[in-house]
């Protein structure tokens, strides 16, 4: 049991880490908005293992082979985006949506600015989420096919892989929120930063495993 919790906050790190830059690019992050996000960082987490562990040893090369490129290509498209739009001054309420490369712009009309708070601004829109929550749930799925390798169960270890990874990720968007009031414009540098950086991670990490 002790092995499962320690390997689901090894898990967690990542998705704490894009938590916690979601929630301080964006410009107005509602309290339900932050619970889908974590709410989908936590699934994934839970089923990426269970994907892993079903297709088996015979799915393990290929997704050895690529997972790495995969996370960091999306982490470093979502980030890089951030960071262009930030060094152009663009005044958004937004992050950018990696699936048409667009922000929200942001207005003093009370009524459109509501709207675009309560459509989850920046990251947290649902096309970016699911990019994001795949990105950082691919060494978990490694964890699945590793489990299935050694014969163990994967019900149990999913599941609190993915309640941690839940936990973990409300306290980030809680931290993010209150980092975004010190740091102000720079948060979406600093979000960017933070997606390449993870995206660097991973690829250098799984790059040493295998020399």
């Amino acid at each position: 049991m002790l092995t499962y919790v320690l390997v689901g906050f090894a898990l967690a790190a990542d998705a704490f880490a894009v938590s916690v830059s979601a929630a301080a690019c964006a410009n107005a992050l509602p309290l339900l908005i932050g619970l889908r996000a974590a709410f989908m960082f936590g699934l994934f987490q839970f089923l990426m293992p269970l994907a892993g562990w079903s297709l088996g040893s015979a799915f393990s090369a290929l997704i050895q082979n690529y997972d790495h490129w995969i996370a960091f290509g999306l982490l470093a498209i979502v980030g890089s985006k951030m960071l262009y739009e930030a060094l152009h001054a663009r005044r958004k309420s937004a992050c950018v949506d990696p699936e048409n490369g667009t922000t929200e712009k942001a207005t003093t009309t009370a009524g459109i600015d509501h709207g675009l708070n309560s459509a989850a601004n920046g990251i947290m829109k649902l096309n970016t989420l699911l990019v994001l929550s795949f990105a950082t749930s691919i060494d978990a799925m490694a964890v699945g096919l590793s489990y299935n390798l050694l014969g163990m169960p994967i019900m149990l270890p999913s599941f609190i892989i993915g309640t941690i990874t839940f936990i973990v990720c409300i306290i980030g968007i809680e931290f993010g929120r209150r980092l975004r009031k010190l740091i102000q414009k720079g948060a979406e540098i600093v979000g960017g930063s933070i997606l390449i950086i993870i995206g660097f991670r991973i690829l250098i990490d799984h790059i040493i495993k295998g020399t």
